[in-house]
């Protein structure tokens, strides 16, 4: 960037798009997707309530207010009603990735508009378009200097989650063009006051100059057809409480197990992944072969790739600590290694390989070409609705209320926001 600001800056330009969009205009395959991600992101909270870190984080919160912590009787601030519920859809990693990211939006999103609706009043289309707006203003914050926020040592969904829950809030209750460009100045700015920079994005002490390390960047994808070309509807659902990248290797090393292979006939697992995923997947490879815990474990491709095949499944049962510790999971896991493939299209698409070396001398592979759930094989309407049902019978909810949620998530955006019955 030169000494001279620009004429009209990045976030003005995506502020005056965000305050022209209505509800009622929603592409159709938008508004289903929010649908979905609504439903999933109840589910999670739900799948969580129990769990000693969401406790942790509602002891954490003095203030009162008439926002609701999804599971948990007590009325909450907005700000705290949307930190617990976060904390909650995060927790177990089982929440939805944007794979151009990857980012995960619902846990950042949904519980901010679902609590600054609670505390202000607008309406369930209005709740929607923030949603919305949200997602993916995520999204495409991730595609605008792709990779270079973990690069520099931080969490995308983190960095740009702020601001795009800003965007969402800010859509949802309906702030004027100059207001937004506010919002979003304040949060990258990480200060208080009344109004921020506009150049928050670009300028030379901006959000991608401090958590990317470079001020150069694609900025047209976040904002040159925004509102009139979604990436939202490609959102990704998990079917595996665990990090996205490990999907496609679970499912790999499925079909191994379900071809009638026994894990004594194995001598190696040798898997091609991308560049991009072994810090955080795969090394330092003795570690990620034995985790130390469940969290651990769901960072562990060799983990997840060994208890995927001797299981024949992976949930929310397989990351506890006594889990991890399986003899036959962590024999199996001790022989899973990597190599880098050059040409892995990671982070555009997220791929799985496993080639068995076995005892006799055969070479048996799998391949999967795409993460299930997300644009290459999307989930169903059913099959999300499954998964909330599984999470909320997991958090300790009966069937009858269940189903009384599961019906509340399927209309909220049709009228008020009133979410009292979750509470409990």
């Amino acid at each position: 960037m030169g000494g001279s600001l620009p004429k009209t800056s990045v976030a003005e330009i995506l502020a005056h798009k965000i305050a022209a969009l209505e509800p009622r205009r929603l592409p159709a395959p938008v508004r289903r997707k929010c649908e979905d991600l609504l439903i999933d992101v109840v589910g999670l909270c739900l799948t969580a309530r129990n769990e000693d870190y969401v406790r942790a984080a509602l002891a954490g919160w003095d203030e009162e207010g008439p926002c609701s912590a999804i599971g948990h009787a007590r009325g909450m601030s907005a700000a705290g009603a949307a930190f617990v519920n976060g904390t909650a859809a995060h927790g177990e990693d089982f929440d939805d990735t944007f794979e151009g990211g990857p980012v995960h939006a619902g846990a950042v999103i949904v519980p901010a508009v679902l609590a600054a609706c609670e505390r202000y009043h607008p309406d369930g289309p209005s709740a929607l378009l923030g949603i919305a707006v949200g997602v993916e203003v995520i999204c495409r914050l991730s595609l605008v200097a792709p990779k270079a926020v973990h690069k520099a040592g931080f969490h995308p969904t983190a960095v740009f989650g702020a601001m795009a829950a800003a965007a969402a809030v800010g859509a949802a209750l309906k702030l004027g063009p100059r207001q937004l460009v506010d919002a979003l100045g304040i949060v990258g700015s990480m200060a208080g006051g009344f109004i921020g920079p506009r150049t928050v994005f670009e300028g030379v002490h901006g959000l991608f100059h401090g958590f990317a390390r470079t001020t150069a960047g694609d900025y047209d994808a976040l904002t040159g057809d925004f509102g009139a070309r979604w990436v939202t509807p490609t959102l990704a659902f998990k079917p595996y409480p665990c990090g996205t990248m490990t999907h496609p290797y679970i499912d790999c090393a499925r079909r191994l197990a379900a071809s009638g292979l026994k894990v004594e006939e194995i001598k190696e697992l040798v898997c091609e992944v991308g560049e991009g995923t072994v810090h955080r997947l795969w090394e330092p490879l003795a570690a990620k072969q034995r985790p130390a815990n469940g969290y651990a474990g769901k960072f562990s491709t060799p983990y997840c790739i060994a208890a995927a095949f001797v299981r024949g499944n992976v949930g929310l049962d397989a990351f506890t600590d006594d889990a991890v510790k399986e003899a036959r999971v962590i024999a199996l896991a001790a022989k899973v290694r990597y190599q880098i493939d050059p040409h892995n299209p990671y982070p555009d698409n997220f791929t799985g390989h496993i080639r068995a070396l076995l005892a006799d001398g055969r070479v048996v592979e799998e391949r999967q070409p795409h993460m299930r759930g997300g644009a290459h094989e999307p989930l169903t309407r059913a099959d999300i609705e499954e998964k909330f049902v599984l999470n909320a019978r997991h958090g300790g909810w009966d069937a009858a209320r269940t189903q009384s949620a599961l019906a509340l998530m399927r209309t909220l955006f049709d009228g008020k926001i009133d979410l009292s019955s979750l509470r409990g």
